[in-house]
């Protein structure tokens, strides 16, 4: 079972570090398999507004995009994805940045027309598995935003292995629970409010 640990602080806060909390989960039957940080390797990947789109003059499937990433000009992008379009907000690695997918961006000309990066999907931000276009981000982000910091994507997942006998655990809440007897800080239960209609 996967754990976020941004979702599991919802419901107990704690101050112990991932290898802490890793290691006195285990102590308590919770086996843990694997530590995923999300957003790592993501650093030099920002906000980007698909400002003009035009057919690439020596391919039929790639289309040239000018991108406005926050600065004064913006910058010139081959793509060859079939959902983009003028207006969309997009995912952009500059060059420099190192993708989790093992991808190194840098500034290339794409038969013969220079590009200064690269739209990306999911699956090559390391944030799902959708690969079949670029990712379609949310309009009201702003050009040249962190992508980290605009999607709020820092967080570490924890994968456990919950023993049969530990029902109990198969849920953040009851994870939370054994987290709150770990530092003996209170589980925060989420309020609910129901509205009753005839």
């Amino acid at each position: 079972m996967r754990i976020s640990i941004n979702w599991l602080k919802e419901y107990v806060q704690f101050d112990l570090s991932t290898e802490e909390l890793q290691e006195r989960l285990i102590m308590t039957g919770s086996e843990v398999d694997e530590v995923i940080e999300i957003g790592e390797g993501l650093e030099n990947v920002v906000v980007g507004r698909v400002e003009e789109i035009k057919a690439h003059p020596n391919a039929d499937k790639l289309i040239l995009c000018t991108v406005n990433i926050g600065d004064a000009s913006p910058i010139q992008i081959v793509c060859g994805a079939p959902n983009v379009y003028q207006g969309a907000m997009v995912a952009v690695a500059l060059p420099g940045a190192q993708l989790p997918e093992g991808i190194n961006i840098k500034k290339a000309k794409v038969r013969g027309v220079e590009s200064a990066g690269m739209l990306c999907s999911m699956k090559e931000l390391g944030i799902g598995e959708e690969h079949s276009g670029i990712m379609i981000l949310p309009d009201e982000l702003r050009a040249g935003h962190n992508l980290v910091e605009a999607l709020s994507l820092r967080d570490t997942i924890l994968e456990l292995e919950i023993t049969p006998n530990r029902p109990d655990c198969l849920s953040v809440l009851g994870i939370a629970r054994e987290v709150s007897a770990i530092t003996s800080n209170p589980v925060q239960f989420p309020s609910v409010t129901l509205k009753e209609e005839e």
